[in-house]
């Protein structure tokens, strides 16, 4: 026991190790399994075969966590300020900001729990064992490294097994690996560094057994299997915040040091130039803090991305992760798994090669839908005796079904005996009508050592035949005969020029043969198929590029994305799929064991030069995402299994398949595409570029209204003046009416060009030098036209409420005007399109003026702002203050769009 404790202990390759060799290290018994009491002795040293729950953070962290934000210190400490000089309606506005940020973050939080959870929840609950002697069922939770496992087809994996035995046995991997095509298994030891699913000996917890029987004696359980493994790296992935939240901290760090610094600055210039009192000072300062700080810029932000998920959300895009909206939008690279994603996870028949010629088939998935035909004729089975006969052996020799649902056709069974069926229902055969024809009498089930299977068929005159199917090396050695009349001798060069072809367009080949029997014969054995077959047909079966993902990746590279495409698969089926789908130009792949031998830094240099990576593990999907995002790329991850995960989380953005797509994927995604399509993704990266363009939009908006209140307040401390503006009437503003306006500009449709430009480059910071001077430009031209009314109503013998009254009405007006101009950030909105395109900005316009009216007139929000009513003469100044923003900000897009064709024109002729 000592020996086998050691074993149990140190880590093994057991797909290296002979099932002798596996059964004596793991110290059981292959016929009788484990003792009880040592199952239980195993079971309290090993633990449950389940995967540990995280670890979860309180509440009241996770919600402490959302206000780690220098903007939302900013604010609090304006609260702070505020409060103490019981200023409470300044104080109330600034809290229910911070506040609802937080609760929307707090909200969000908790997706890699849920994804740990999902694939807990993938273990099956019952196991058949074999203990002491003793053939059980017991609870899959309950077994231990050395339980003997039996498994039947439709069972799911309970943990990690070592084969010791088998019959015909095939595992659907597709959770770990992403190939669609059930693998073959057999009991002899493999090389120690193949990939999982070249390990034809093991078989995995959580993968679904197809065919066949097996037994396995148990290897790994709970956190140690294949599935604990991902569920480990997934724990340890570290999610990466999007661009525009990279670029917002560094915005808002640099926005709250210059709030900051301007304050400082101001309240000692205030006290030793012009020898203000240090508390009038200190009320001045916090009209200009409150002034500046972009209050309403976090909820805003919220709101517009809300808006673009409900739209996303009618484009068959579900976001899970609110900041993943606009990082779809900046997205350089998206990654993409091959089964199920680009292509239909559903298994195809493309190619058929006959005696003499060569057949194309149509049509995808497993209905009917589609046909056969010959250098581009329609032909069916009625007409070609050839075709109708290799059509009834791949009907007949195969056990799956096909069930007719609303919806479509199910597969129960293998998916490459799915798309036999098919295509014999588009040859026009009936199954239940064959299958009553030619009954069948015997069956060699498919085993892997001679990878065939065999089928003993009777008619109702007695007249026996044997079909067969399976590699066509093998089925070839059987075969003496070509054609379903027997009078033509085989020509095998000639089929193996077939196979080459099939396989080099990526297709799994499959030979089909029949042979008559006397009608006495009842069994079929493996002596009746060394000889005597006629060789029907070669077919080629192909899991088939979804149509719409062809073109989807077109789109993309026209926005300049690349789309590069990480599976499980054989790099020949991999290259061959990319090349169908547009991927991988020049046929430049690298497979998972090559990525196996190059450090960190050489993954990244080679990774954005190749499109096309196979035998990819869950480890290397998330080296390669980790990769491209060194080099500077924004990844986007697409995947439907679990092996997707952990990558998913690390991406920027995690795209998971919404019908076909493992739960565990789900979670650990930002965003679900309900119709599994690929090019929806394309319609995503649309909006989120249009969802981009209205957040800058908005805060191109905003800031000018910041801007323009603070110079308002500097200028009067600068030159001695009275307050234009309190702190409760720039509140008014910043959160009541520029926020009102700006939140129309969050139902922008997006700009016709948007798919045409390349990705912005996410390094760069969040306003370029253009932006910072359209932001100045504006601000001055609001603080001039507040401050200057304000200035001519005092000369004029106005009262200071009514002053302020005329400056608070300035700065909204200018708003309402310049939410005009912000429609397109370069473009002219002199147009119909441009003026009325937006019924949103209209509604907001006239809202927002009912508010200001209500302001100058509501009897509660004059006494709470200190405003007055204003007469027409009054309100005509206020509109021709905000005619004069629209007016130079319209002219300024003109010259500088005049300006960069000019520049464009040089650079063109030079």
């Amino acid at each position: 026991m000592p020996e086998t404790q050691h074993h149990l202990q140190a880590p093994v390759e057991w797909h290296g190790l002979a099932a002798e060799q596996a059964v004596t290290r793991l110290g059981t018994d292959p016929l009788r399994g484990l003792a009880k009491d040592e199952a239980a002795r195993r079971l309290h040293r090993f633990g449950a075969n389940r995967l540990p729950p995280p670890p979860r953070h309180p509440a009241w962290r996770r919600f402490a966590l959302q206000f780690h934000n220098v903007l939302i210190y900013v604010m609090l400490a304006a609260a702070t300020v505020t409060a103490a000089l019981s200023h409470w309606v300044d104080t109330t506005v600034l809290l229910v900001a911070v506040v609802v940020n937080a609760v929307i973050g707090f909200i969000q939080e908790g997706k890699a729990e849920q994804a740990l959870a999902a694939i807990r929840d993938m273990l099956s609950l019952r196991s058949t064992v074999v203990r002491g002697g003793e053939r059980i069922e017991v609870a899959a939770e309950t077994l231990v490294p050395g339980d003997v496992v039996l498994l039947a087809c439709g069972d799911k994996v309970p943990a990690d097994l070592r084969l010791i035995a088998e019959k015909g046995v095939r595992v659907n991997e597709a959770i770990l690996t992403g190939e669609s095509e059930a693998v073959e298994k057999s009991l002899a030891a493999v090389a120690p560094a193949l990939p999982l699913g070249d390990r034809a000996c093991m078989i995995y917890s959580g993968t679904l057994v197809v065919a066949g029987q097996a037994t396995g004696v148990v290897v790994a359980t709970g956190s140690g299997t294949e599935l604990g493994r991902i569920g480990a790296l997934l724990r340890q992935v570290q999610p990466v915040t999007t661009p525009l939240l990279r670029q917002m901290a560094g915005f808002s760090r640099w926005l709250a040091f210059a709030i900051v610094l301007m304050a400082v600055a101001t309240f000692i210039l205030g006290i030793l130039w012009r020898d203000h009192p240090p508390a009038e000072m200190f009320m001045m300062v916090v009209a200009l803090a409150a002034s500046a700080i972009p209050e309403g810029l976090p909820a805003i932000m919220t709101v517009t991305l809300a808006f673009g998920v409900r739209r996303m959300a009618r484009r068959k895009a579900i976001i899970r992760h609110l900041p993943a909206v606009e990082a779809l939008g900046a997205v350089t690279t998206i990654c993409s798994d091959k089964t199920g994603t680009l292509t239909r996870n559903e298994m195809t028949v493309r190619r058929i090669v006959i005696a003499g010629e060569v057949l194309e088939v149509s049509g995808v998935g497993y209905g009917p839908d589609g046909g056969v035909s010959l250098d581009g004729i329609p032909i069916s089975g009625d007409g070609h005796p050839e075709l109708a006969a290799a059509a009834r052996a791949a009907l007949l020799c195969n056990d799956a079904e096909l069930q007719r649902r609303d919806d479509g056709y199910q597969l129960q069974g293998d998916p490459t005996e799915g798309a036999l069926l098919a295509l014999a229902l588009k040859c026009g055969l009936d199954p239940a009508r064959e299958r009553a024809d030619l009954p069948r009498t015997d069956v060699i089930p498919f085993e892997s050592e001679h990878r065939l299977m065999a089928t003993l068929h009777h008619d109702h005159e007695g007249r026996g035949v044997i079909y067969a199917k399976g590699a066509p090396e093998n089925i070839l050695e059987m075969c003496g005969y070509q054609g379903s009349d027997r009078k033509a001798a085989l020509e095998p060069d000639y089929w193996r020029r077939g196979a080459i072809d099939c396989a080099a367009r990526g297709q799994r080949v499959l030979a089909i043969a029949a042979k008559p029997v006397d009608e006495s014969q009842r069994n079929v054995h493996f002596s009746d198929l060394e000889g005597g077959f006629t060789l029907l047909a070669l077919v080629g079966i192909i899991d088939p590029p979804r149509d719409e993902a062809i073109t989807a990746v077109a789109a993309c590279a026209a926005a300049g994305i690349r789309v590069k495409m990480i599976t499980g698969d054989h790099v020949e089926t991999a290259r061959a799929i990319g090349a169908q789908m547009g991927i991988g130009a020049g046929g430049a792949a690298l497979t998972g064991a090559e990525i196996e031998l190059m450090s960190d830094e050489q993954l990244r240099r080679v990774a954005p030069e190749v499109d096309v990576f196979a035998r990819a593990s869950p480890e290397h999907k998330l080296r390669l995402v980790t990769a491209l995002q060194a080099a500077g790329h924004v990844v986007a991850m697409t995947g439907d299994g679990v092996n997707d995960a952990p990558a998913l989380k690390r991406a920027d953005v995690g795209v998971a398949m919404g019908l076909k797509g493992n739960e565990a994927a789900k979670e650990a995604a930002d965003m679900v595409l309900a119709d599994d399509n690929f090019a929806t993704i394309a319609n995503a990266v649309r909006e989120g570029r249009g969802i981009y363009d209205n957040i800058i939009k908005f805060i191109l908006f905003m800031l000018p209204t910041n801007g323009g209140e603070a110079l308002v307040v500097i200028a009067a401390i600068l030159f001695d003046l009275m307050l234009p503006l309190t702190p409760a009437q720039v509140l008014w503003i910043n959160m009541v009416t520029s926020s009102t306006l700006g939140l129309a500009l969050a139902f922008e449709r997006p700009e016709h060009d948007v798919m045409r430009r390349r990705p912005r480059d996410p390094r760069k910071p969040l306003f370029s030098w253009f932006f910072i001077w359209r932001v100045t430009m504006v601000s001055l031209l609001m603080m001039a036209g507040a401050l200057g009314l304000f200035l001519w109503e005092l000369k004029h013998g106005a009262s200071l409420e009514t002053a302020r009254t005329m400056a608070v009405s300035a700065v909204v007006m200018a708003e309402m005007f310049y939410l005009l101009n912000s429609r397109y950030i370069r473009r002219s909105v002199l147009s119909r399109e441009g003026l009325f395109g937006n019924r949103y900005v209209l509604f907001a316009i006239v809202g927002c003026l009912a508010l200001q009216i209500a302001y100058t007139n509501a009897g509660v929000l004059r006494e709470t702002f200190g405003s007055t009513s204003l007469s027409a003469g009054e309100w005509l100044k206020v509109a021709m203050a905000g005619m004069l923003v629209f007016a130079i900000a319209e002219a300024e897009k003109a010259l500088s769009g005049i300006s960069g064709k000019l520049r464009r024109q040089a650079a063109h002729s030079g």
